[in-house]
């Protein structure tokens, strides 16, 4: 009902809007006339219509524009021009979220409208706050670069935020249906050989280039932790999805929440862990970002952990394992598609590559 009320209305605003002819609109992602018509009803601030228009990083599934209007700077994130199934499902999540976690200790963008009329813009899209910083890997910038005490605040802050994440009563904020908390540790490992094994039906890939799957699934089965909690996790938390401040070293908002599901915080924590690097660790990785001395080590970010949340860290090795499986079970399928044709042969042996130094450390974790 709420779709079919927009539709009338946009439609009345569309005729009489002017046109905005002067601002891209990226190959049809942005109905210049139809969106200012839908922003101009919306709660979002500001006034008019949008007079500039900057397309920004915005990872591999969706769109990211920062957009000006009345000396008002917003941030439009939508999905790609050829939706996938639950495209616009995952963009109501989330917003869902976002909305959800105000007020909370959790760093993140506010989300400042919604628009769940697919008819706008040809898929369901959010405006959210922009945020001062920057989020990459690489080559860090400013006193990021220049200073070790900034680069070990970013491990803190990392860690801190992950926590505050864990912390939020997912009940008391109406998430309970972002996945399925029952017996969740038990399925873990089924639920990712399932995923690596999918993609046997790609010619050319064979599930068992990926190592020490047997034996990693096999220790995680056994090992199971006994404590289980159930919370929201955001499935990728890492230095790429995080926008950090250049006036100071902290958080400015965690951004991505495209993978956000229920599920063990501890899951988070042992993603930052599977981004880091240290002495000892296998050959063949990079640090995410550089430089990378003065960053905190994996046994500080975990007793960090531990003295935010109370959670007990000797399970903090099946989180780490588990995150090292999951990750590398998922980007094979990059590796599969590489060999369909679908992505750059040189992108899906790179890809390849890190999902077997993951494996690689989570056969290390498991060793002790």
């Amino acid at each position: 009902m709420a779709a079919q009320k927009n539709r009338n209305w946009l439609e009345d605003a569309v005729l009489d809007h002017g046109s905005n002819d002067a601002l891209d609109d990226f190959d049809g992602l942005i109905d210049w006339d139809r969106f200012n018509a839908w922003l101009e009803a919306s709660e979002a601030p500001g006034s008019g219509p949008v007079t500039a228009v900057r397309k920004l990083a915005g990872g591999l599934q969706n769109n990211v524009f920062l957009l000006s209007r009345d000396n008002q700077d917003l941030i439009l994130r939508r999905p790609g021009k050829h939706l996938k199934p639950k495209s616009n499902e995952t963009m109501l999540r989330e917003a869902r979220v976002l909305k959800a976690l105000e007020g909370s200790a959790v760093p993140h963008p506010r989300m400042l409208a919604l628009c769940d009329d697919a008819d706008v813009l040809g898929a369901c899209f959010y405006l959210m706050e922009p945020l001062e910083g920057f989020a990459k890997s690489g080559d860090l910038p400013g006193e990021y670069a220049a200073n070790a005490s900034w680069r070990r605040a970013m491990g803190d802050a990392l860690v801190k935020a992950a926590s505050a994440l864990g912390e939020v009563d997912y009940l008391a904020a109406g998430l309970e249906d972002l996945g399925k908390p029952e017996n969740w540790h038990e399925r873990q490992v089924e639920r990712w050989r399932s995923q690596l094994e999918g993609y046997a039906a790609t010619p050319g890939y064979d599930p068992a280039d990926l190592p020490h799957v047997d034996v990693v699934g096999r220790w995680l089965a056994d090992n199971l932790p006994n404590d289980r909690r159930i919370g929201l996790v955001h499935g990728d938390l890492q230095f790429p999805n995080v926008m950090f401040s250049l006036q100071t070293p902290k958080i400015s908002g965690v951004l991505d929440w495209e993978l956000v599901s229920l599920g063990d915080p501890l899951l988070d924590l042992g993603w930052i862990l599977s981004s880091w690097s240290e002495d000892g660790d296998p050959e063949g990785k990079s640090p995410m970002v550089k430089p990378w001395d003065g960053f905190l080590s994996r046994r500080e970010l975990i007793a960090l952990y531990g003295e935010q949340s109370g959670r007990d860290m000797a399970q903090v090795p099946w989180f780490f394992a588990l995150a090292c499986y999951k990750l590398a079970c998922l980007l094979e399928g990059t590796f599969a598609a590489s060999k369909a044709g679908k992505v750059p042969e040189p992108i899906g042996l790179s890809v390849h590559a890190y999902a077997t130094w993951l494996m690689t450390k989570a056969l290390q974790i498991i060793a002790g």
